[in-house]
């Protein structure tokens, strides 16, 4: 079965829908036909991408915080979904040394309530948590780490992630536990996808958005760690991971309650320098300095993912490698000005389908 012939018609509730990656999820899921209901914080700002996609005409959407579990009861005991998606998140390491406590109670808090209210609601559901490739204890070793390694944090962000993982499985164990799914109806899973670009992120400190912020303004880029590796990938490669681990959860009971790791070939893990200089001869012109910038917040310094397990028990591969994604990224940016985001967005996703 394809995409497209599972999600036409499927009622999906997609939490954090505002956000750069709930724009895009938000948008392919009405291109297949899914019915979506959105609880998020609302848009910032008209900049934001959600509202550059005109997301208010793609979904019901429902503004408010994960954290207010009786809002997030109503809205989920009305709408009834088959499947939900769980993006809503304080997504930034560097903010979360400003918000400790906030990320801790938005990241963990946040998903103990999400999963508490499917444990209360009655009748089938497939969930899918989204955290990130920072839950892993990183040693800093060349290896990449596979979804049995251990968790660990040493930013807020991590941390907060990892101990989302923790109350993930704790659920799962406790109330959704595989041999006990007629009685609860539910699937549960999460997923660890690496450093996502696209089109559409204006996110601070993060570094597609900072390059194309500089040359716009005809300004070097300031570059804080050049040598930090990481697993980079288009936002559409785990996303496309997302839908399909969903789809083979209902098909195949035995991977529910597990966590998998969508993330690029290993020979896509490219330092942040190499992914500067990359972007700035796809934009065309612009210049980058690493200047010294005094004692900065603990940042990993070097991070890859095994995807192994998806590979061989999802069948799910990345389509476009490192180069491939900066390109459309950064074309994106140079189009955006003079086209429409919703029609730039649904070229990427029909080019990345086919």
């Amino acid at each position: 079965m394809g995409l497209a012939s599972f999600y036409k018609g499927k009622k999906v509730f997609l939490t954090g829908h505002t956000g750069f990656k709930g724009s895009w999820m938000l948008y392919w899921l009405k291109l297949l036909g899914a019915e979506v209901r959105g609880y998020a914080l609302a848009p910032l700002s008209d900049e934001e991408l959600f509202v550059k996609i005109r997301g208010e005409e793609l979904c019901d959407s429902v503004y408010a915080d994960i954290r207010d579990k009786a809002t997030l009861a109503e809205q989920i005991g009305s709408f009834k979904p088959d499947i939900v998606f769980h993006f809503a998140a304080q997504p930034l390491v560097r903010l979360s040394y400003n918000i400790p406590l906030e990320t801790f109670d938005v990241n963990a808090q946040g998903t103990a309530n999400l999963l508490d209210v499917m444990r209360e609601t009655k009748g089938e559901c497939t969930v899918v948590l989204i955290t990130t490739d920072k839950v892993y204890e990183n040693k800093e070793w060349v290896y990449p780490y596979r979804e049995s390694d251990r968790l660990g944090g040493l930013d807020p962000y991590s941390a907060s992630k990892a101990c989302a993982e923790i109350v993930i499985h704790s659920y799962v164990h406790s109330f959704f536990h595989k041999d006990r799914l007629v009685e609860h109806g539910k699937r549960v899973c999460s997923a660890r996808a690496g450093n996502v670009i696209g089109g559409g992120d204006w996110a601070k400190d993060r570094i597609i958005p900072d390059i194309v912020r500089a040359c716009s303004k005809n300004e070097p880029v300031i570059v804080r760690n050049p040598e930090a590796v990481r697993p980079w990938q288009h936002v559409l490669e785990p996303l496309g991971g997302y839908l399909l681990l969903a789809m083979r959860m209902s098909e195949y009971h035995a991977i529910t309650g597990e966590s998998w790791n969508f993330g690029p070939l290993l020979q896509d893990n490219l330092s942040v320098k190499e992914v500067v200089r990359r972007a700035l001869d796809i934009w065309g012109s612009g210049t980058f300095n690493t200047p010294a910038l005094g004692k900065q917040p603990h940042e990993a310094g070097l991070l890859k993912l095994d995807i192994s397990k998806a590979v061989n028990q999802l069948q799910w591969t990345p389509k476009w490698d490192a180069t491939s994604a900066i390109t459309r990224t950064m074309v994106w940016y140079k189009q955006c000005a003079a086209n429409n985001a919703r029609d730039l967005m649904q070229s990427d996703i029909e080019a990345y389908c086919s």
